[in-house]
C-alpha cells in the first residue's frame, strides 16, 4: 500500500509530527470557513490552469493547420509531376529551341523537331518545370498544372498578336516567332 504525501516526507527526515499536523489544522480550518462562506475558494490556479489549456489547445490548433497545410502542399506538387509526366512529349530532335526560366533568369534550351518547334512557337504546347527537369507537354495540361503551381508552367507562346503602337515605324513588318538566331 502506497503512503501519503506527508509520511513519505515523514519518513524522509524533512518534515516532524508537528509541521505535519499544523498543515492538516490549517486544511480543516480553510475548508471550514469556505463553508460558512466566510473564505472564498481559491479559484486563481484553476483559473490558470484553464488559461493554459486553452493555450496549448489554441498552438496544438495552429501547428495542426501548418502540418495540414504542408501535407496539401505535398499532395499538390504529387499531383503536378504525376501530370506532367503522364502528358509529357519527347523531346528527341535537331533544333535547339530557346527560353527563358523566370526561376534562375537564366536562358535555357530543349532539342525539339521540326513540328514540336512550331507548336510551342503557336501557343499549342508550353514547357514546364518540376525541380530540375523541363517536361513538353500540350496548353490545357499546362493550365491545370498552373491552376495547381503556378511557378512550374515556365514557357507558354502568346497565340494572340500584340497591337503595334501607333508610332511604331516598323508595325508594318511582321516578326516571325520562330526566327533563328
Amino acid at each position: 500500500m502506497s503512503k501519503s504525501l506527508a509520511e513519505q516526507l515523514l519518513g524522509a527526515g524533512l518534515v516532524d509530527e508537528k509541521k505535519i499536523k499544523k498543515a492538516r489544522q490549517e486544511k480543516r480550518k480553510q475548508k471550514k470557513k469556505i463553508k460558512s462562506g466566510q473564505a472564498v475558494e481559491d479559484t486563481s490556479q484553476q483559473e490558470e490552469l484553464a488559461r493554459k489549456r486553452e493555450e496549448q489547445r489554441e498552438r496544438d490548433r495552429q501547428l495542426n493547420l501548418e502540418r495540414q497545410a504542408q501535407a496539401d502542399e505535398r499532395a499538390r506538387m504529387a499531383q503536378v509531376l504525376q501530370m506532367l509526366q503522364q502528358s509529357q512529349q519527347p523531346t528527341e530532335g535537331d533544333i535547339r529551341f530557346n527560353f527563358n526560366d523566370p526561376r534562375s533568369n537564366v536562358i535555357k534550351s530543349l532539342y525539339v523537331d521540326a513540328t514540336m518547334q512550331k507548336h510551342l512557337a503557336n501557343g499549342k504546347l508550353a514547357i514546364c518545370a518540376y525541380e530540375d527537369s523541363y517536361f513538353v507537354v500540350p496548353v490545357h495540361v499546362a493550365d491545370k498544372v498552373a491552376e495547381r503551381y503556378a511557378a512550374s508552367v515556365i514557357f507558354i507562346a502568346d497565340d494572340s498578336q500584340q497591337e503595334p503602337d501607333e508610332d511604331d515605324p516598323y508595325k508594318d513588318y511582321q516578326i516571325p516567332d520562330d526566327l533563328m538566331w
